[in-house]
């Protein structure tokens, strides 16, 4: 059968969920309290390093090429079409062998014309000669005829006065002695002056005309050394490089045709980013890995100006190149900067780009945890750079990128 029981109490029923709601406020409180949870990462996949105290030497490195020291380039003085191919790319090469032949018929007629212009100069200013001398002795003639008779006439008139004062003689017969005495003076001094001025100016005329022969001879000259340049021929003794011509090519004038390079006298390129060339000096000590040996060198060469963030920077080797260093080979090269005494440094961070202010993770707690402080940086090197503020001897940092964590300013490390 049913048994009849007693209704539950409400009053316990209301105080159980007051009870509940309580907890549920408090917790919500004490949530909305705490910050964001702390993110965790594992010390196996950064790279932690220890501020220490001591001398570190300074250096900076950048790759690069081994290049000759010098080059001596080959380019065509005139357009001209390949005939022959007298040696090949990779040759050792003597001064003066023969490396091709061009051929240009319409160069070969304009020497030509040039030389028969020389010829006709020449042949014009032997006939000025002549005539010039010719002329003046024509002159030297005319003025000894007129002396004659500006001689005669002056005796003439000289004795017709004499003449007239017994007189013997009409006045009008000395009266015309004596013009004509005065015509003949007269006369006389101008063919004087005529040879005179004849005399001198035969210098400035053959002047003019043997500069007229020197001129038309330098343009011959050009014309013939540049027909002489067909027969390309080596400059100076080395190694032939960038002989690429084709038999009937045409080359046109300028065109670089080859080079003669020394391959015993090489230096090493390497190309410096502009962040850290700011302090290479010319005569800095460097060291050059051609990866089969190391040799040393010192900077002789700096460019001005920066290309594609690297600035270039040339290296002359002072050592022995080891056996198989060539023109060409990629090498890595490393420049002493200065030596700093008693600093404080650490291992150079990921993203550090130079001096000036940053934020690091410092480990706390036994390297258990992170927090991020603002570190000054000074000057830097290939793997170390100098902690100028914000760290002491002894601590810990996190050298990886941390960039994922710029949300953050704790992390846990396990």
């Amino acid at each position: 059968m049913d048994i009849a029981r007693p209704p539950q109490s409400k009053r316990k029923r209301n105080i159980g969920f007051g009870v509940a709601a309580v907890v549920v406020v408090g917790a919500t409180v004490w949530l909305s309290q705490l910050g964001p949870a702390s993110q965790t990462i594992d010390r196996a996949a950064v790279l932690i390093d220890t501020v220490k105290r001591g001398d570190v030497v300074r250096e900076v490195r950048g790759n690069g090429t081994l290049a000759p020291e010098r080059i001596r380039w080959i380019t065509a003085q005139a357009s001209a079409r390949v005939e022959r191919l007298g040696s090949e790319s990779g040759r050792a090469v003597a001064a003066n062998d023969l490396l091709l032949e061009l051929s240009n018929p319409d160069l070969q007629i304009q020497t030509m014309q040039a030389e028969q212009q020389v010829r006709q100069a020449q042949i014009d200013l032997l006939n000025l000669r002549t005539s010039l001398r010719g002329g003046v002795l024509t002159q030297e003639g005319v003025v000894a005829s007129m002396k004659t008779a500006f001689v005669s006439s002056t005796q003439e008139a000289r004795a017709a006065d004499s003449m007239v004062k017994l007189g013997l003689m009409p006045a009008f017969d000395v009266a015309n002695k004596k013009a004509a005495a005065e015509e003949y003076t007269t006369r006389y001094r101008v063919e004087r002056d005529r040879l005179a001025l004849m005399a001198a100016s035969i210098d400035s005329q053959l002047s003019v005309q043997a500069s007229r022969v020197v001129q038309l001879q330098a343009i011959a000259n050009s014309q013939l050394t540049r027909l002489k340049s067909l027969q390309v021929r080596a400059p100076e003794a080395g190694v032939l490089q960038d002989l690429t011509l084709q038999l009937g090519q045409w080359v046109p004038e300028g065109t670089a045709l080859a080079k003669v390079v020394q391959p015993g006298k090489l230096k090493a390129v390497l190309r410096i980013p502009e962040s850290q060339a700011k302090d290479i000096q010319l005569g800095q000590q460097a060291s050059i890995d051609t990866h089969n040996g190391l040799v040393k060198g010192h900077v002789a060469r700096k460019d001005p100006g920066s290309s594609g963030g690297n600035v270039t920077i040339d290296v002359v080797l002072d050592g022995e190149l080891p056996a198989g260093a060539v023109p060409d080979i990629n090498v890595d090269g490393t420049i002493l900067i200065e030596r700093l005494q008693n600093i404080v440094y650490t291992g150079r961070p990921a993203m550090s780009v130079g001096t000036g202010s940053v934020t690091l993770f410092r480990l706390i707690d036994g390297g258990t945890a992170a927090v991020r402080v603002p570190v000054m940086l000074g000057r830097n090197s290939v793997n170390t750079i100098e902690i100028l503020k914000g760290l002491n001897v002894g601590d810990q940092i996190v050298l990886s990128d941390m960039t994922s964590y710029a949300a953050v300013d704790r992390v846990r490390i396990k």
